[in-house]
């Protein structure tokens, strides 16, 4: 198989597409969405090192940070968490897994309006936000596999960082190739970055081992707090300010929670609500199989993936965990369950 017949069909024509748009670029600044996860990273780096590879210049915007368990991911330049004092001014801004402005950041959403602009997501809930050009896919398991396909329809190898950044956001997006998004697409493609080189078990082994002993505490706090709801069917649990001062823990250190609630024998969905400010809460939420968890953020404003969504709530924690709890019941009772 050649490696551009890797990219599905359905997807030629985007790829193609967003190839020839980055050929037209230069001076970008390459981002994605606040508290990047794995995927929003990888697809970062490998935008980086596609725009490397067709000479362009480029810097990296990551707000707050690049999480600490995804650090020992090489990066193709300086990830920069303010867009002050850079090392030019752009006049592109490529965005990735997220799909509105205010996702972004309020520092880069204020810019937005001044940059021509590229979008790449797989995220549900619009046609993209990009100024010059947008591809969203919903079918995508991750923005990472769409990079790939970009970097193969610009005639790119997957190889050496780009191959380990595109392994990334396929491992984390899929839940280690266990959620329902884990298709034949994507085990091609996984199987193609492992022939090149990726070392997909060593990527696993650093997501896996690396936690801090704070998190393990927190997360033995949170194991004892949750509960179950509605007759075993939803798996619930709060974070409250507190914790995290308690145990010494980070925001970041909660990634992955919410899907062992979803582990629990009998839960259709899972729900895990964090408390960030006064007034202001964090919701996640988890399901499997035909549970539309996005359909109840979605009531909530928030957004996401059928299996894996999330939002805010402006309000307190009592008013948030029932708000939340009612729109995932309401979402539950439609679907017969």
């Amino acid at each position: 198989m050649q490696p551009s017949e890797l990219i599905p069909e359905r997807f030629r024509d985007g790829a193609q597409r967003m190839a020839a748009a980055l050929r037209g670029v230069d001076r970008v600044v390459v981002a994605a969405h606040v508290n990047p996860d794995g995927d929003a990273v990888g697809a970062m780096a490998a935008a980086g090192h596609i725009l490397r590879a067709l000479d362009r210049e480029f810097f990296l915007y990551v707000t707050p940070r690049v999480p600490q368990d995804l650090s020992f991911l090489p990066l193709p330049g300086t990830a920069h968490t303010t867009l002050e004092r850079l090392p030019f001014t752009p006049r592109w801004a490529l965005l990735l897994d997220c799909g509105e402005p205010r996702r972004l950041g309020q520092e880069l959403a204020d810019r937005l309006p001044e940059l021509e602009s590229l979008n790449i997501d797989h995220h549900l809930g619009g046609d993209g936000m990009g100024s010059a050009g947008n591809w969203v896919e919903p079918q995508a398991a991750a923005t990472a596999q769409l990079m790939a396909y970009v970097a193969l329809a610009a005639g790119l190898p997957l190889e050496g960082g780009l191959a380990t950044a595109v392994t990334l956001g396929l491992v984390t997006d899929t839940g280690g190739f266990r959620h329902g998004n884990t298709s034949a697409d994507v085990l091609r493609l996984a199987a193609h970055l492992v022939e090149k080189g990726s070392d997909l078990a060593g990527v696993r082994e650093k997501l896996d081992s690396n936690w801090s002993q704070a998190r393990m505490h927190l997360w033995g706090e949170l194991m004892r707090r949750a509960e179950l709801r509605r007759g075993g069917t939803v798996a619930f649990c709060p974070v409250r300010l507190d914790d995290l001062r308690a145990t010494g823990a980070l925001k970041e250190d909660l990634e992955g929670f919410v899907e062992q609630l979803r582990q629990l024998r009998g839960v259709r969905a899972a729900a895990l609500l964090r408390e960030d400010a006064p007034g202001c809460c964090k919701f996640s939420l988890r399901s499997c199989g035909t549970v539309d968890v996005r359909a109840a953020a979605a009531a909530l404003d928030g957004g996401g993936h059928r299996n894996a969504a999330g939002g805010t709530l402006r309000m307190g924690m009592p008013e948030a965990e029932e708000t939340l709890l009612n729109a995932l019941a309401r979402e539950l009772d439609s679907e017969g369950l």
